[in-house]
């Protein structure tokens, strides 16, 4: 058995495991990382952010296209299956697969195909697919092995009508009917998804408002237009059991209830990939979903052993991801660091969202004396171009001081347009305020510009 040392050993080729190898090898660092799939990327690249955001962006096109009186002069509306949309966004897996390739090869970081699992503290025992082994030697240790869908026992997976967040990709049909269970992030995007395909989405969820943790005016504009595409949305509910049959799907509600559909997608939480590493030869141990728990350093209870990235769990996105999995290692390299806990919210549903800082209900319930500013995509002239009409941005701000609070995006391009709210918030003391957006000339036309209007709204209630 072939033995190999190493300063450092990343577990996981996602971003948090791509940015921290890459770190650690710019300053001077031998490193090595494993990957248990054949290819690159983590679950980002091809279960979760990448194929998910490619195929709502191609389901925007269609849903553009089959909206838009000028393209009626070519054609009638066109209907297109799942199988076909989804086979162009593998365009952008295979692209984001070259790319990520040539970082590591780039910078002499060393790659193993495997599965890792620890032999004692600092040694890794890779077994790749012909049952071959290879033993690591590091210094340090950073898992980022990343998440998976969670799959309660009760479901049965294998049923080829029963699916995941991560089966749903290799859905060979377009169902005319779905239930989704879980209106989370998942859920709601792929309920946008499969409504924009024309399929009649029933959207169940446990809670009594959808993605609660968003400020509430967004909150329910996102459940007005998921039903105005076609989405039934049924809160507070739980399931008795799922049963499929050769045609479809019937789940059984607590509340009493009985729904059939095509399929069925289950979409209510994940769990981390930490149980083939084991954990019990060197004394760690993960929680009930397989996460591992952190210090500020992104140490786990053995100091040269550092996590990052979903399996670490809270916020669990990728943006996050690759900032956990950096620090970590500028933490291990012994450079200035940070605690990633200031992270810009991007859900991709049809429109989109994206927030920034405290909501409303949070700024009420702390008694902090806010006001709203607000602008309507309707009102701009880029949208009224573009025929993105729907969605705002909403800017939270203290009263007197006019000191930003939060951002709130909902519409075309809100992951884009939360960015330079967030940058201006992150300034200290007089430089975050309201003035800086009417003090600042915008493009026009633009998004953007949207600021503008905005920060004059706000500052016209100011008394």
């Amino acid at each position: 058995m072939a033995v190999h040392n190493y300063d450092v050993v990343v577990i996981g080729t996602g971003p948090a495991g791509e940015s921290a190898a890459i770190n650690a090898a710019k300053h001077g660092k031998r490193v090595a990382v494993v990957e248990k799939q054949p290819v690159l990327g983590g679950n980002c690249t091809h279960w979760g952010t990448i194929p998910s955001k490619a195929l709502r962006h191609q389901v925007k096109q269609i849903m553009q296209f089959n909206t838009n009186r000028m393209f009626r002069d070519i054609g009638e509306p066109r209907w297109f299956s799942f199988p076909r949309v989804m086979e162009r966004s593998r365009i952008t897996i295979d692209q984001q697969v070259e790319m990520r390739t040539k970082f590591y090869a780039r910078n002499r970081i060393d790659l193993f195909n495997g599965v890792a699992r620890f032999k004692d503290e600092h040694t890794l025992l890779i077994r790749d697919r012909q049952e071959a082994l290879e033993e690591l030697v590091a210094q340090k240790v950073i898992i980022a092995t990343g998440s998976r869908p969670y799959r309660p026992a009760d479901i049965n997976f294998r049923h080829p009508r029963i699916y995941d967040s991560d089966s749903i990709l290799s859905l060979s049909h377009t169902p005319r009917t779905l239930i989704i269970f879980g209106a989370g992030v998942i859920g709601c995007e792929y309920a946008s998804i499969f409504s924009g395909l024309g399929v009649k989405v029933d959207l169940i969820n446990s809670r009594d408002r959808l993605l609660s943790f968003l400020d509430d005016e967004i909150s329910d504009a996102l459940s007005y237009h998921l039903r105005k595409h076609g989405v039934l949305i049924r809160h507070n509910e739980e399931y008795e059991r799922v049963e499929g049959d050769e045609s479809g799907v019937v789940v059984y509600l607590k509340s009493g209830k009985k729904l059939r559909a095509d399929a069925f997608l289950w979409a209510n939480g994940r769990t981390g990939n930490t149980d083939e590493l084991g954990l019990e030869n060197i004394g760690l141990e993960a929680n009930g979903r397989g996460q591992l728990q952190v210090d500020d350093h992104y140490r786990t209870a053995i100091p040269h052993i550092y996590a990052a990235g979903d399996v670490i769990g809270w916020p669990s996105l990728a943006s996050a991801a690759y900032d956990q999995g950096l620090n970590a290692c500028d933490e291990l390299l012994e450079r200035d660091y940070r605690f990633v806990n200031e992270v810009p919210t991007g859900i991709y549903t049809i429109p989109e969202i994206s927030s920034f800082g405290r909501t409303e209900r949070e700024l009420t319930e702390a008694k902090v004396p806010y006001e709203v500013a607000q602008a309507f995509f309707k009102d701009t002239a880029r949208a009224q171009i573009t025929g993105d009409t729907v969605g705002m941005l909403k800017i939270l701000f203290h009263q007197d001081t006019l000191e930003i609070y939060g951002i709130h995006c909902f519409g075309d391009q809100a992951s884009e347009i939360v960015h330079i709210g967030q940058a201006i918030m992150q300034q200290k003391g007089e430089a975050n305020t309201l003035n800086y957006f009417v003090n600042t000339t915008f493009n026009y036309p633009t998004m953007a510009e949207a600021y503008r209007v905005a920060a004059q709204n706000g500052l016209n209630r100011v008394f």
